[in-house]
């Protein structure tokens, strides 16, 4: 259950109107349903070239976690969330490069999402870029990060109750609850190639993991309700990483999977999108 609230204050003049379509789908993955939505889009200048396109994500109550699988999303919990802007997509190598100076990733072109990024190359991005913009830019919160994947919903997946390798980006020869078994493409695919979720984001699932500020911690028992990140005193070098990657299988890319790393570790489907916070 989720309930969703105020959008974020205007950081911008220039909001625009972003369109999408979204789909629901069976338990086989058969597409049920298409909906047309839009919603408020603020576009970072990064470079006379390269632009950040990030959506106005509005404030809500969502139930976080899953009883139905690991320790570690458990247990469920209600979480308040504040409005605040997420990228459309994962910072993609054309981005990183634009910021940071560096080319990261697959090298397959421009569009595909920034790889090989450890937890300290996505929080060194965010200083950068707010010093840029003057914004002030970070990681999401992982109470953040599955708010907005969920997108009012509390499937497995923002889809429905499967995936199919024609809607997320992951090894289809591993499927989940009922699919049938699809291609395993074996590397990373241009932001944007697939379905958004209602919020109008993309690759939320699959594609690449997605670092989040929070230190790993094997429950949600001293989890925070106001979808601020859980930062332990103890050095925890630790840090979440969300939504799967596209060597990962099926059930490893639900809205509620939890994944860890060191972070100062770099690996092939390790990323980043970032957030802003809504201003007064």
């Amino acid at each position: 259950m989720l309930s969703v609230g105020k959008q974020p204050h205007p950081v911008s003049a220039n909001l625009t109107t972003y369109p999408f379509e979204t789909v629901s789908v069976d338990s086989n993955g058969e597409i049920i349903s298409r909906q047309s939505l839009s919603a408020p889009c603020l576009t970072e200048s990064l470079s006379a070239e390269i632009s950040l396109d990030l959506l106005s994500i509005p404030g809500g109550i969502f139930m976080m976690g899953d009883d139905r699988h690991h320790q570690d999303e458990q247990p469920i919990h209600q979480v308040t969330v504040a409005p605040f802007y997420m990228g459309k997509y994962p910072v993609t190598q054309a981005q990183y490069r634009s910021i940071m100076g560096d080319n990261r990733g697959s090298g397959l072109g421009a569009d595909y999402p920034a790889e090989k990024i450890n937890w300290d190359d996505a929080l060194a991005f965010c200083t950068k870029l707010s010093q840029q913009t003057g914004k002030k830019y970070t990681l999401p919160s992982e109470s953040q990060w599955e708010y907005a994947c969920r997108a009012n919903t509390n499937t497995a997946f923002y889809f429905g109750a499967t995936i199919t390798p024609d809607l997320v980006n992951y090894n289809g020869e591993y499927p989940y609850n009922g699919a049938a078994k699809g291609e395993n493409r074996a590397q990373a695919t241009p932001v944007g190639s697939f379905p958004p979720n209602a919020f109008g984001l993309s690759d939320m699932h699959g594609n690449v993991w997605e670092w989040c500020l929070d230190e790993y911690q094997p429950n949600y028992l001293n989890a925070p309700t106001d979808g601020s990140a859980l930062v332990d005193s103890s050095a925890n070098s630790k840090r979440v990483m969300r939504g799967g990657s596209w060597d990962y299988v099926a059930k490893g890319c639900r809205s509620s999977v939890r994944c860890s790393l060191d972070s100062s570790l770099r690996m092939d489907g390790c990323g980043f999108r970032v957030v802003l916070a809504a201003l007064d």
